[in-house]
């Protein structure tokens, strides 16, 4: 997915803004898929090209065996009663002018699903499935907390039964005592819903807690893919590492080591050549420099199911 950059006096495009480039991904049915990186690296992206909020310059986005990078507006409307998102601002992804009655109907208004009474019968169960009182349906999303205002935003999501939800940093927002509570709310849909989660977040532990398998971007690629406790057990990337490096540990008497990486990341307008993180990489040859690595299994596994993007793994000892 790039984005058209224009200038001059007429407008014409002038560059691109590679935001993502050339991600491929697999998420399979009922598991969850973490989607982690630094802010800016292209995640968001990702879940809204998924879910065509953009159309895509190239490639793929297979959904039920649909390519809905190619499907009409009409076409792409069915396919979307089973592909929702959860936002990550949950005041704003909200119509501050309509009742909770409303968000919650419009789903159904859209795809002309059932009659008045059954719509609101619908409501009604919605709102107990995600914690809410009945009487939460005649006020207005400011008369919320931030948790509670999220809480509708997953009740909009699964509202029509959908197969696939693309949580988009779903708590990245809210305090951290609330974000247990929304993590809780979301395996327990899961697992009564069968549903499947492209799950977005940039704070790696709250990541771990939810995913089956965690796939982490840097620069609009992705540079590892493994289930979670691989991931976490036995990071590959020197990316990787370091953001594993940095969560916290619970715990005054446990000394860390972190890696601390230099410098900032570069513009996606101006990517570097060769791999996108030499700049950054405190273990990068020359090589690095001009040869783009290409995401293959990791050196000692078996197949796919530990894929990664560095030029020197297998060589590099972490401390």
């Amino acid at each position: 997915m790039y984005f058209p950059i224009h200038g001059g006096v007429l407008r014409h495009r002038v560059g691109w803004v590679y935001a993502v480039d050339g991600v491929s991904l697999q998420v399979r049915a009922g598991e969850t898929l973490g989607l982690v990186g630094e802010s800016g690296c292209g995640k968001t992206t990702v879940g809204r090209t998924i879910a065509r909020l953009y159309k895509p310059v190239g490639g793929k986005v297979i959904f039920d065996g649909k390519d809905l990078a190619r499907l009409s507006d009409r076409a792409l409307r069915e396919v979307r009663r089973d592909l929702q998102l959860i936002f990550q601002d949950p005041f704003e992804s909200l119509n501050a002018r309509h009742t909770v009655r409303d968000i919650l109907q419009e789903p159904f208004e859209i795809h002309n699903i059932g009659n008045p009474k059954d719509r609101e019968a619908e409501i009604l169960q919605l709102l107990g499935r995600v914690g809410l009182d009945p009487d939460t349906l005649i006020r207005f999303p400011h008369e919320f907390s931030g948790g509670q205002r999220q809480r509708i935003g997953i009740a909009r999501a699964i509202a029509l039964n959908p197969k696939m939800v693309i949580c988009d940093e779903p708590v990245s927002a809210l305090d951290v005592s609330i974000q247990s509570q929304i993590l809780n709310l979301l395996l327990e849909l899961q697992s009564e819903m069968k549903l499947t989660y492209l799950f977005i977040a940039h704070d790696l532990a709250v990541v771990k807690h939810i995913s089956d398998r965690i796939a982490v971007m840097y620069l609009g690629k992705i540079v590892e893919y493994a289930d979670a406790d691989t991931l976490y057990d036995q990071p590959v990337h020197p990316y990787t590492h370091a953001l594993i490096s940095a969560i916290p540990v619970p715990d005054p008497q446990v000394k860390k080591k972190k890696q601390i990486l230099s410098g900032d990341v570069p513009s996606p307008v101006y990517p570097p050549p060769g791999c996108v993180f030499h700049t950054r990489c405190p273990y990068a040859k020359d090589a690095c420099k001009v040869q783009i690595p290409e995401l293959v299994p990791a050196p000692g596994t078996n197949g796919s199911n530990h894929l990664q993007a560095c030029l020197r793994a297998g060589e590099i000892v972490f401390d």
